[in-house]
């Protein structure tokens, strides 16, 4: 069971390279969540590539 969803995504390189990063910055940020389940999608056509992680989490989560 989850209380919250985050998604995270992006189609430019650099911001697909820095996707972990952002993701552990918002992490570090919020020692309230728990993480239950997560979700990670990529999708593309000729010009773009996009990455998706959706995360799920249940708040009230012990620091």
């Amino acid at each position: 069971m989850f209380t919250g969803v985050k998604v995270f995504s992006a189609t430019k390189m650099r911001e697909r390279e820095e996707l972990g990063d952002t993701i552990t910055s918002w992490i570090k940020l919020h020692p309230e969540i728990e993480i239950v389940d997560y979700v990670v999608e990529q999708s593309s056509d000729s010009e773009f590539h996009c990455l998706s992680i959706v995360i799920f989490y249940k708040e009230g989560a012990a620091a």
